[in-house]
């Protein structure tokens, strides 16, 4: 593995970041109803679903996820109509983030993430279809494939963490609406559903 191949993988995960997708609607959804704290335990949810997938590609099973059409299809639409629900009941109940127990929202949100991140098509491309790619198959295969996972991760968490974090300064300038901030971040995880939705095989 070269170099260059290293700084083309990294920065093509960097554009891949930035541009707003279910995982990155997701974590604002998060932070703009529950805070900046607990959203970052979603984008943990993310970093962990992508993991996963690492591990799949490294073992040669990813190949199976993309090659099935009707599996693709089930896992799109179970992540579509996920966010989709989660999202209408923030619009059709917003409640005070305070009403939650710590433990059980902490635990809900990094399943949010890892749940977002598990049904999601584009992510079953990348590691499948992309990430092979950067792979030298004369080279220790799982320690490239390690060694991308820590890139991956090092670019992705940051850039998260980024949007959480303005979400989360939007979300203290306007407390006073709390049950307007949580039908915002409703809309946000509705959104990320109907992009899900449209992803095509």
């Amino acid at each position: 593995m070269s170099i260059s191949n290293l700084l083309f993988f990294a920065a093509m995960e960097l554009v891949l970041c930035f541009t707003p997708g279910p995982a990155v609607l997701l974590v604002v959804s998060q932070s703009m109803q529950r805070g900046l704290r607990t959203s970052l335990r979603g984008a943990l949810g993310i970093l962990t679903g992508n993991a996963i997938y690492f591990a799949l590609s490294a073992a040669g099973l990813g190949a199976i996820l993309i090659a099935s059409r009707t599996l693709f299809e089930v896992l799109r639409w179970f992540g579509a109509g996920y966010l989709v629900v989660i999202g209408a009941r923030m619009i059709l109940r917003p409640a005070s983030a305070s009403t939650t127990p710590p433990t059980r929202r902490a635990l809900g949100t990094f399943a949010q993430g890892l749940l977002t991140q598990l049904a999601n098509p584009k992510a079953i491309v990348f590691f499948t279809a992309l990430l092979p790619q950067f792979i030298d198959p004369h080279g220790p295969v799982t320690l490239q494939f390690v060694i991308l996972g820590i890139i991956s991760t090092v670019i992705e968490f940051p850039v998260l963490a980024t949007y959480a974090f303005a979400a989360d300064r939007g979300r203290a300038a306007y407390s006073k609406h709390a049950p307007l901030i949580e039908r915002l971040a409703g809309a946000c995880l509705i959104a990320a559903g109907a992009k899900l939705a449209m992803t095509r095989a």
